[in-house]
């Protein structure tokens, strides 16, 4: 099972200096059966008074940074060092591990999940004509039962196959409509077709916020998986049985393969990896920069000096 280490730098540049509201951090993943957490750390310049860890409403580890009024600086730097064994499933145990009454679509929750599942279920972006279902139902079988995992591995490689991944720096996600009529978008505009074409389809989905790895290339400094040298979001579909599987449209993959899971939320909007604001000037903020590098070992990586 793959060891995994993510540096994940944020710059912000200010023209001038300026002074930093609470910022809002999600960076730190949850310890789990599929991934084991074995070291974190985190340098910020400047350095904050105060730092306080919480979770919020989906269980997910946030973390707080405050500065007192008399802190000023041109640059704010975050750096976040995760150290990680990952033990992804195998995508064929989860066609295993499905109920069999769920084994075909359609199927229901069951009653003691459902009032759970209900948020989750709705859909969250308007689609008027209906364009956003018309597209899911095309993964139906129309000449026989449709098989539950295949209708949603079916949809998580047409995206890849049929839509343009740009990357894109802008704050914010594109709604469902912008990404079918442009056939093309970022990994969180893909990732929210999917989940209101799910949902569409009577499908819990929650949006997953994290890092992406390809163990092919372990000990090596290359990546060949689209999103590797950045954040990456993907979707999770609650499967009775099987549980919550997860499905990266902007590369096909499924059930978390590669994929290092930090947060997950019912909108992407609650899946920031950081958030947070300066007081200044509009003109003082200059640019963003974010560089996240990833490496996979097949050994513990060594303490760094």
């Amino acid at each position: 099972m793959p060891f995994v280490r993510v540096v994940h730098t944020t710059e912000y540049h200010y023209a001038n200096p300026v002074r930093f509201t609470t910022h809002r951090m999600m960076l730190r993943p949850r310890d789990s059966h599929d991934l084991r957490l074995i070291d974190t750390r985190m340098g910020i310049t400047p350095a904050p008074s105060a730092t306080r860890w919480s979770h919020d409403v989906f269980g997910n580890s946030v973390c707080y940074l405050d500065w007192d009024e008399a802190t000023e600086a041109d640059l704010l730097r975050i750096v976040s060092v995760l150290e990680l064994q990952h033990f992804p499933a195998d995508p064929e145990l989860k066609y295993e591990k499905i109920d069999p009454g769920a084994e075909i679509y359609p199927f229901g929750y069951a009653s003691e999940e459902f009032p759970d599942l209900a948020r989750l279920l709705e859909r969250h972006h308007p689609d008027p004509r209906r364009e956003v279902d018309a597209w899911a139902r095309r993964f139906l079988n129309s000449k026989g039962p449709t098989h539950t995992m295949d209708l949603l591995v079916r949809m998580t490689q047409a995206i890849k196959q049929d839509f343009t991944y740009e990357a894109r720096d802008a704050e914010g996600t594109n709604p469902p409509l912008v990404t079918l009529a442009t056939g093309q978008g970022a990994c969180r505009d893909f990732t929210l077709l999917m989940m209101e074409a799910v949902r569409s389809l009577g499908f819990a989905a929650r949006f997953i916020s994290g890092y992406l790895y390809d163990e092919s290339l372990i000990d090596r400094d290359e990546s060949s998986v689209v999103g590797g040298g950045a954040t990456h979001a993907w979707c999770a579909v609650y499967l009775p049985g099987a549980g919550w599987v997860e499905f990266d449209p902007t590369n096909g993959l499924i059930a978390g393969r590669n994929l290092i899971r930090v947060c997950g939320a019912r909108t992407p909007e609650q899946a920031v990896p950081i958030g947070g604001g300066y007081l200044g000037t509009a003109d003082d903020f200059t640019r963003l920069d974010v560089n996240v590098e990833v490496t996979v070992g097949a050994e513990p990586f060594a303490e760094a000096a």
